[in-house]
């Protein structure tokens, strides 16, 4: 799938998207009941012929996507706003929000195309209602409210989270619960322990920094471009992952949260003395070295979540699970313990408006379905 990395007034139809996806979830601001519902249909009604409409502006992408069943990806449009932000090495919520009002439209109308669908064969909208930033959050909502009430279809609020988890059932029959889901991105870092639709239990998480950020933290340092993360794992290819024994913080005490503020830390303070002594700072090996910690630890954690909870399944979601060193360290340890490991492909790791439509058909399956008075909620917790 081709990511559009315009920014938006130079975007043009060849630079939008078409992907794949499968998403869920409810919260504090869901309501549950056909009572709330804009338009009342029985449970059985959604069936694999269902078409939602998911809308995800969370963040730095604008997405748009209609998905049949909650499994069949008709159209997935992606907006990237990466290159706007690179010039200040960082998002910037107030030009990420400008640029998600100067690119929806376009994105819904694409994704409707490509679909072969018109507004009028749609049965309901989802779109990402938390978390994410504030600014970014109420385009998206907004925007689904208004279609929403127009066309007098469900309006369906999805936890941002959640629907990472289902875009591991995307095109892969295969995937079963229960699982433990390693839930890795720039903001969010998280073991899960997901008995089923809904059924989750948090089994631990970051102390200080997801591993996204501190990717993105090390990078910077390092001089590399943002975002960090994709720099550092294509830099980790050419480094020797052994060069530096960078620490692994509470890799080996009990439960499963994690720390990396040390690590980032010791990253620092091994470049600032190598160039001090007048040594040469080997950039790819302190990248692969750095990356091998990260991967080290969150195998180890994922593998005592495994054992802990005695599923079979491991799911990995979010950004960081497009990292070639964490997907290749996880097979690894999967296969020598006969877990199935399930990993989304690479383009379905990012934000992305499928997920969140087939989250919303889920939610819809089970009889959720969100009022138009709700709020986006930027620090919507998974539970």
């Amino acid at each position: 799938m081709l990511i559009a990395m315009m920014k938006p007034q130079q975007m043009d139809k060849e630079n939008w998207s078409l992907g794949e996806s499968w998403a869920i979830d409810a919260s504090e601001t869901t309501w549950t009941g056909t009572e709330t519902a804009v338009k009342e249909q029985l449970v059985e009604e959604w069936d694999d012929e269902t078409l939602v409409l998911g809308i995800e502006t969370s963040c730095d992408e604008t997405s748009a996507a209609v998905v049949r069943g909650g499994r069949d990806i008709l159209s997935n449009v992606i907006a990237s706003q990466t290159e706007l932000h690179g010039e200040y090495g960082g998002i910037v919520p107030e030009v990420a929000a400008r640029a998600h009002v100067e690119a929806l439209t376009p994105a819904l109308r694409e994704a409707l195309v490509r679909a072969d669908a018109t507004f009028w064969d749609l049965d309901a909208v989802a779109v990402t209602l938390g978390p994410g930033l504030i600014g970014s959050l109420l385009v998206g909502v907004a925007e689904a409210k208004a279609i929403a009430a127009v066309l007098d279809i469900p309006f369906v609020g999805v936890n941002h989270l959640e629907a990472h988890i289902y875009s591991n059932f995307l095109g892969n029959h295969d995937v079963k619960w229960p699982a433990v889901v390693l839930l890795i991105s720039g903001g969010h870092t998280m073991l899960v322990h997901a008995r089923g639709h809904g059924d989750y239990t948090i089994l631990g998480g970051t102390l200080d920094d997801a591993a996204g950020e501190a990717f993105d933290k090390v990078a910077r340092f390092l001089g590399l471009d943002y975002p960090g993360g994709p720099e550092i794992d294509r830099l980790s290819l050419l480094g020797d992952p052994e060069a530096v024994r960078f620490p692994r913080s509470m890799i080996g005490e009990p439960g499963f949260d994690v720390s990396y503020s040390g690590l980032k830390t010791s990253v620092i303070n091994y470049v600032r003395k190598t160039e001090s002594s007048g040594g040469t700072v080997n950039v790819a090996d302190i990248a692969a070295s750095f990356q091998q910690a990260v991967v080290d630890i969150e195998v180890a954690k994922t593998i005592a979540a495994v054992d802990h909870t005695m599923v079979e399944s491991v799911f990995v979601c979010g950004g960081v699970a497009a990292n070639s060193g964490l997907r290749t360290g996880l097979e690894q340890a999967c296969l020598d313990r006969s877990i199935a490991l399930h990993c989304p492909s690479i383009e379905l790791c990012t934000d992305n408006a499928a997920m969140v439509a087939s989250c919303g058909t889920a939610l819809l399956r089970r009889g959720i379905y969100t009022s138009l008075d709700a709020a986006p909620d930027p620090n919507l917790p998974l539970l």
